[in-house]
């Protein structure tokens, strides 16, 4: 990773998928990867400095965000960030536990009773006018020291990051199963671009396998 001179953190999208590119059925259910992957994805977690996940993730699996698969101290959790335009992360999320900082990105149509009780637990930047604007929340975490950062989004902010040109690199499991499902959520949705030609364009760096899974590092060609 190459993190000297810059305004931004170096950001690295990962996910697991099937091999029809699905994250997720229609009903949310995720369980893709092997065992092996899991603990790859946790090494990841130790490296960075921040994580981050949207408001649909938090919503739907309540996660911890932590470096909790592999030997770890506390120190070794990153900063976990989560992007909530509309302020709506539960007070009981376990992301907003003691474990590790957390910052909560919302916006200004976001309510400012939730906002002041969310910042009991948690730092709230204010960022964008409707929409949380990662491009200007990039630059916070930069000035915060924040180097390198792991992108677990969901569906939507995966593609609203790769599109906004802010992903440096893509990490993919591919799990040896098909879901299908018109409705299941694939590594991005949005709007998606109109034709191929324009298409965020990557290379492959890395692939391997883990027990059944095949693992592929791509660095994303800037746009």
């Amino acid at each position: 990773m190459t993190t000297e001179n810059i305004k931004k953190p170096y950001v690295i999208l990962n996910c697991a998928m099937t091999l029809d590119g699905k994250i997720a059925t229609k009903t949310g259910s995720s369980e893709i990867s092997g065992k092996m992957d899991l603990l790859r994805v946790h090494e990841l977690r130790k490296k960075v400095d921040a994580i981050m996940v949207g408001i649909n993730t938090v919503l739907a699996d309540d996660p911890k965000l932590t470096v909790h698969k592999i030997q770890a101290s506390p120190e070794d959790n990153p900063l976990r960030v989560v992007i909530d335009s509309k302020a709506r992360t539960p007070l009981f999320s376990r992301v907003l536990n003691s474990d590790a900082p957390t910052i909560i990105a919302v916006s200004e149509i976001a309510d400012s009773e939730k906002i002041e009780k969310l910042g009991e637990k948690a730092e709230v930047i204010v960022c964008g006018k409707n929409h949380v604007d990662l491009d200007l929340l990039m630059e916070k975490l930069a000035l915060k020291g924040v180097k390198t950062l792991m992108l677990e989004g969901g569906s939507t902010l995966n593609y609203s990051m790769i599109i906004g040109d802010l992903v440096s690199e893509v990490r993919v499991c591919i799990a040896p199963m098909i879901a299908g499902g018109k409705e299941a959520k694939t590594l991005a949705d949005g709007d998606g671009v109109q034709y191929m030609k324009d298409a965020v364009k990557l290379k492959l760096k890395k692939s391997y396998n883990l027990e059944e899974d095949l693992i592929l590092e791509y660095q994303v060609i800037s746009q």
